[in-house]
């Protein structure tokens, strides 16, 4: 029913579109056309919402008409992305032909890609297939839902959510209608998210489903000032709202309809659009509040322009050359600034996007053979454990000739590496003599040649199952953390491009990657365009030549505009410059004419945190990533912490992987065939043994170890959302177990 808002007043096309200034408290009867008394509705000042109580009572919300006697209409602004919506503003002189704040993209998609599939979410309820027209479409009317809502241009909205359809919807909705917004999981705990709402001023909440919100509705009630709440997915009859009745929430599905209702009026008015002020969002504004994980104390807001994501956009190309049609499989949370940024880029290369799960990853791998898949290490160390574990459990014969032939493909590989000069030397090694260098190069191909046929029959009897399972049939793309190099060289020799990456949420985050042409392992490959990289000396903040190990900094058009609210912590990060310390210690690869380095000039190589360095009391100071990784090929062990800053020796903490220990006692006659369990002390020298053999051509050794039982997960706080162990987390909750350990 088209309902009014009788009040001494002229005609206005839409109330919602009105500021509570310009309204006040007003009160009114609505009528229907026949001019009969349906309800009493009101604006609501607080909230900016225009609600009524039906003649049963209940209370709910329509866009209605509103008649008000002013004497002065009051000519609103709205706020636009000036190419998703340059038919509105046609003729305004403020239409763009190209894109100048992320939502530009998908009216270019749109045009493009049309109805060509751009987002598979298949684990949600409905179960959703968008093509690039529908996925424009309901941008631009979540956009609009939120106008009529009461959300105003700059004001936050906080999106606590995970990966699906709808959230990037809400995401680029709320955008497109120059808002900000400010995301995070729902993993995280419900401290954590007040934390973030409050600090970052969020008028409002779009949450994932009613699980999430009953587990932080009691943390919010009387802690945080919520306006209204918009429920992604589920049913607002499962919502728990004791206390809070009162609190305004939409469903997605209804804002998408107050948006289309209102959106199309709006289009097909243009008297209405007189009434109005119309304003583009420029590049230079926030576009998103994302913040850092945390690792070391309270997270901060990392306050990222349209700008700073443009440059993503239009710079990855070559890192990921994507075409029409091609298929990525996604798994990080889509709030996590790498995942983000390349989910914008790859759409605007009309490719399709399935979305999965950590526990429906292998299935989804097999099912959907993706062309490309962004994630970050750990996945890729999941799979390579996933098929050590198949070949471990093969016949005595066929895991004896799988390895055989792992082995002479990893020679291989690494002889071409040489022979083509991307084979990444120590950073101290000079250039070779000419003599040296064509020796060098002469022996790497005769053996590359001695090895191929081996390799290719390896390609046919093992490979091709192992790609087949996978799928990546172009190449996975890792970000996010360091990339053991053991399985970075295991799945170039079974014949799977995995290209390493590097960012901070700081920089939007992507700064430098390998490239398929220029794969140098070891590396993180060149910095991407519009790009610089500089090695300092940590005290002086001298730059260092090439090849020299120092402090790493970056500069370029993705860098932050700074942390909201802490001018301070900025001011420790960025400098007058533009220059981000990313608090990394890595080298410049110098540049070499001939040898086996002859081709990674200029590449950048990380050796790990500055703040993860371990001082050891005798002075030296000590990576510990290198003695990680090297203990990390090893199938007894689940995870492991190197520790010692301090002390006078490096001690660990180490979860097992009790199977494998087991099944590791049993071989060795530890125990015997039929056991079930194995002792503490069993488990510490099994443990302490395999760490010594392979921790063996480390610079430091490994002293005491402490045996964890419980895994180092998201879940009990010892990981952050984006899977990286919290160091400082751990080193507390273990305090004196350690202490105990060094006595």
């Amino acid at each position: 029913m088209d309902v009014v808002m009788a009040c001494p007043s002229k005609l206005l096309s839409n109330s919602a579109s009105y500021s509570s200034s310009s309204l006040g408290r007003t009160l009114g009867l609505l009528t229907n056309s026949q001019g009969s008394a349906v309800a009493l509705g009101s604006w609501d000042r607080s909230s900016r919402l225009l609600q009524f109580l039906s003649p049963s009572g209940s209370l709910s919300l329509r866009r209605v008409a509103v008649r008000c006697e002013s004497k002065k209409e009051e000519t609103k602004i709205r706020r636009c992305s000036p190419f998703l919506e340059r038919t509105l503003l046609s003729g305004s002189g403020l239409e763009s032909n190209e894109w100048r704040v992320v939502p530009d993209i998908w009216r270019s998609c749109a045009e493009k890609y049309g109805d060509s599939i751009a987002l598979v979410d298949p684990y949600h309820q409905p179960p959703r297939n968008m093509t690039y027209k529908e996925l424009e479409q309901e941008i631009l009317y979540f956009a609009e839902g939120l106008r009529i809502v009461g959300v105003m241009p700059r004001e936050k909205l906080a999106l606590f959510a995970d990966n699906s359809c709808r959230w990037l919807v809400a995401d680029q909705g709320t955008m497109a209608m120059g808002a900000i917004n400010v995301v995070r999981g729902s993993r995280s705990t419900s401290e954590e998210l007040l934390q973030i709402y409050n600090h970052s001023d969020s008028i409002a909440l779009a949450v994932d489903n009613p699980e999430l919100f009953n587990r932080i509705a009691g943390t919010f009630h009387s802690k945080a000032t919520l306006r209204f709440v918009i429920l992604l997915w589920g049913e607002k009859s499962s919502l728990n709202v004791s206390g809070i009745e009162e609190l305004p929430v939409f469903s997605y599905q209804e804002i998408i309809d107050l948006g289309q209702e209102s959106y199309r009026a709006f289009s097909g008015a243009p008297d209405s659009r007189s009434m109005h002020l119309f304003e583009t969002i420029s590049s230079d504004d926030i576009a998103t509040l994302m913040y850092t994980s945390g690792t070391t104390g309270n997270p901060k807001g990392v306050m990222l322009t349209h700008k700073n994501l443009l440059h993503q956009i239009n710079n990855l190309w070559d890192i990921v050359p994507a075409i029409p049609g091609d298929r990525f499989v996604s798994m990080l949370p889509s709030w996590h600034a790498y995942e983000r940024a390349c989910e914008y880029f790859i759409f605007t290369c009309g490719v399709e996007q399935v979305y999965t799960t950590v526990r429906n990853l292998k299935d989804d791998l097999r099912h959907y053979q993706p062309h490309y898949i962004i994630s970050v290490p750990l996945v890729f160390e999941t799979l390579y454990s996933g098929i050590q574990k198949q070949i471990s459990s093969s016949s005595m014969l066929r895991k004896a000739l799988a390895r055989f032939l792992i082995r002479v493909s990893l020679t291989y590989m690494e002889m071409k590496r040489i022979y083509k000069g991307m084979y990444l030397t120590s950073k101290e090694q000079q250039q070779p003599s000419y003599l040296t260098a064509m020796f060098d190069w002469l022996w790497a191909r005769v053996i590359a040649a001695i090895l191929l046929p081996v390799h290719m029959l390896a390609k046919v009897l093992v490979y091709r199952k192992i790609r087949s399972a996978i799928g990546i049939s172009k190449a996975g793309i890792s970000g996010g953390g360091s990339l053991p190099s053991y399985v970075d060289r295991f799945f170039e020799a079974i014949g799977i491009n995995v290209q390493n990456g590097y960012g901070m949420t700081e920089t939007a985050p992507v700064t430098a990657a390998r490239r398929l042409n220029l794969n140098v392992l070891g590396s993180i490959g060149h910095p991407i365009r519009h790009t610089e990289f500089k090695i300092v000396e940590p005290e002086t903040n001298e730059t260092l030549p090439p090849g020299t190990k120092g402090v790493v900094k970056v500069r370029g058009p993705q860098v932050m505009k700074g942390y909201y609210k802490n001018p301070w912590a900025t001011e420790q990060v960025l400098d007058k410059d533009g220059w981000l310390n990313t608090g990394d210690i890595g080298w410049i690869a110098p540049h070499h004419s001939i040898g086996r380095s002859r081709n990674c000039g200029g590449i950048i190589v990380l050796e790990g945190r500055a703040k993860d360095t371990i001082v050891l009391s005798t002075g030296e100071n000590v990576e510990p990533l290198e003695l990680e990784e090297a203990a990390m090929k090893s199938n007894l062990i689940q995870q492991i912490v190197v520790i010692g800053q301090d002390q006078r020796r490096l001690g660990a903490l180490v979860v097992p992987n009790e199977e494998e220990v087991l099944l590791a006692a049993k071989k060795a006659s530890i125990v015997d065939d039929h056991a079930t369990a194995i002792s503490q002390d069993q488990v510490n020298r099994l443990l302490y043994d395999e760490l010594r053999s392979r921790t063996a051509a480390c610079s430091f050794q490994i002293g005491p170890i402490l045996v964890v039982d419980e895994p180092f997960t998201i879940d009990n706080g010892m990981m952050t959302p984006t899977m990286k162990i919290r160091r400082d987390k751990v080193a507390a909750k273990y305090k004196q177990q350690i202490a105990d350990l060094y006595k």
